[in-house]
């Protein structure tokens, strides 16, 4: 299926989820993290704040980790520390993002990223918003080696998405349903 018509149709479903049956499928994801080895261990790891319905994943920022959020600058992701003193935002894709002046999370420190995704495929190809910004960042050899899992519902797993040549894969995805590791990064 196109990855258009794939996207609106798996966005249209997501957000068709009453509030109730989101937060349940989220908090089972939630638990599947905190059973999961390579989160346990992880001392900095990567989030988003779920918009349009994306499973919300806020209950773990509970555990004594170093958390970074991203901010969109161009084309660029630039993670910061969160929380920190300064006020979130919404920023220009309608998403909450840190302040320019908190704290940058530097890449040697990162252990594990949890990307959102709109689906993703056994393969470990993932389906975003359409912007490119993690394939861009994953493709920069200083970020490709960092552990990276997919967060999606159990519905937004496929068996295989059209890819592109810039598309890269996952390390890991995890539903409410499961946790599918497809291969640890160096």
């Amino acid at each position: 299926m196109e990855k258009q018509i794939l996207r609106r149709s798996l966005l249209q479903q997501r957000q068709s989820l009453l509030w109730e049956e989101w937060q349940c499928k989220s908090e089972k994801i939630c638990q599947r993290l905190q059973d999961w080895t390579i989160f346990q261990q992880a001392q900095t790891v990567l989030t988003y704040f779920s918009v349009k319905q994306e499973p919300d994943l806020s209950s773990l920022f509970s555990f004594k980790k170093t958390w970074g959020v991203p901010r969109c600058v161009e084309k660029s992701l630039v993670w910061h520390c969160f929380p920190s003193e300064f006020p979130l935002h919404t920023g220009t894709y309608g998403i909450t993002e840190p302040h320019f002046d908190a704290p940058i999370v530097e890449v040697d420190c990162v252990d594990l990223i949890l990307v959102p995704c709109v689906a993703c495929d056994i393969r470990g190809y993932r389906l975003g918003y359409g912007g490119g910004f993690y394939d861009r960042l994953f493709s920069s050899p200083s970020w490709a080696s960092k552990p990276t899992i997919g967060i999606v519902f159990q519905f937004g797993l496929v068996a295989e998405l059209a890819i592109d040549p810039w598309d890269c894969t996952l390390h890991a995805i995890c539903t409410e349903e499961q946790i599918i590791q497809l291969g640890v990064a160096a």
